[in-house]
């Protein structure tokens, strides 16, 4: 049943708000509940995204909520008794001119100095070792991080879902969020498809949708949802199991072990924001037809699915972590710009700081404020695909 009344309402069950439940029920944050609309936990970009998670990032706020995540994930189990299926196959990237080499190196010299050892740069005799089957035509060089790899969204999300109703956390399925009700300038009630819950606080994890439930509450939120998709090859027994993820930086190509096959993506850069699972099939010959380029052995592969999902994308490709100013009890966790299921531990720890404490203090997210957009304050991230 739903309650009529609650502590903090999360909206949106993906990883994101699944980890926020977890880490506020497990502080003793009182009643939590998460909605969600559809009739399973992960159905939106958590369930449709390529599973890679990452250090190499440009800007020290990724980087160490990389640190943090990863070391969640690397020990899901332990936590939450569901492995994450974490394998540290490594990350690529794919450098084809002098300013992408610059960029990369100051990268590499930055993840270095916040936390992340493993990471360096390679020349392309070292490339052409460690991928051999890879075409390195006009390749300057490349960065790589053993560490990098995989992980499975759907565990991850499970994992929390798990452990958030252990600590006492209500997880409610089915449930469409229709309004926000507000009173003197702070959140008073959300209003759904199945009844009206009384609270002070609500958590906006809803993704590419975190734009129109900020809506409902009279919150302009700058969160477009843009279609990203990818496809998979049937078996490759050429390409090892282990074969590190491959990104060519210019183009946004990348691919990397899926089953017995391969998983390939590229976005496009004429793709405009849109709410769309379909499959643009004219792209999807283009990411093909580069993929064989870099990869010629995939002219022999035979494509076993397609997928679509959407980036929730911001200005700087960066994530809103904070609370509206202009409506109290109003907080956000969306934007990650493609790169939020690797980050949602983090996410969820910061945001209990940030809602229980008043500061979250395990990572400073202070400039990740919803106001930067308006002020002029933009984070960017450069290295996003």
């Amino acid at each position: 049943m739903l309650p009529t009344t609650a502590d903090i309402v999360i909206i949106g069950g993906g990883c994101m708000g699944v980890s926020a439940a977890y880490y506020l029920a497990a502080r003793g944050a009182g009643q939590v509940v998460l909605l969600e609309r559809e009739k399973f936990l992960g159905m939106g970009s958590t369930g449709r995204n390529a599973g890679g998670v990452r250090y190499q990032f440009s800007t020290e706020v990724n980087i160490r909520l990389s640190i943090f995540s990863l070391a969640v994930i690397s020990h899901f189990e332990e936590l939450c008794g569901i492995s994450a299926c974490y394998h540290p196959i490594g990350y690529l990237f794919l450098l084809q001119t002098p300013k992408e080499v610059e960029v990369f190196k100051a990268n590499v010299e930055l993840q270095r100095r916040v936390g992340v050892p493993w990471v360096r740069y390679l020349e392309p005799r070292e490339i052409a070792q460690l991928v051999p089957l890879v075409n390195l035509d006009g390749v300057l060089g490349g960065t790589f991080c053993p560490r990098d790899g995989l992980a499975d969204p759907n565990s991850v999300t499970q994992g929390f879902a798990k452990g958030a109703r252990a600590h006492g956390a209500q997880i409610e399925m089915e449930t469409t969020v229709t309004g926000i009700k507000t009173e003197r300038g702070r959140v008073a009630a959300v209003v759904t498809n199945r009844g009206e819950i009384a609270t002070r606080t609500v958590v906006n994890c809803a993704g590419p949708w975190a734009a129109q439930i900020g809506a409902l509450a009279g919150v302009d939120i700058p969160i477009l949802p843009v279609r990203r998709q990818f496809f998979t090859t049937d078996a490759l027994p050429q390409i090892p199991r282990e074969h590190t993820f491959v990104i060519e930086f210019a183009t946004s190509l990348y691919f990397h072990p899926e089953g017995a096959g391969l998983l390939v993506g590229m976005s496009n850069p004429d793709e405009k924001p849109a709410d769309t699972y379909a499959i643009d099939e004219d792209f999807h010959c283009k990411t093909l037809e580069r993929a064989i380029y870099r990869l010629p052995l995939l002219e022999n592969a035979c494509v076993a699915s397609q997928i679509a999902g959407l980036y929730e994308v911001t200005p700087d490709a960066h994530p809103i972590l904070a609370q509206a100013r202009a409506l109290s009890g109003f907080y956000i966790a969306a934007g990650f710009s493609g790169h939020g299921f690797q980050h949602s531990p983090a996410t969820g720890k910061v945001m209990s700081e940030l809602i229980l404490d008043g500061k979250a203090t395990t990572i400073d997210i202070s400039m990740l404020d919803l106001e930067r957009f308006a002020e002029g304050r933009l984070v960017q991230e450069v290295n996003v695909v």
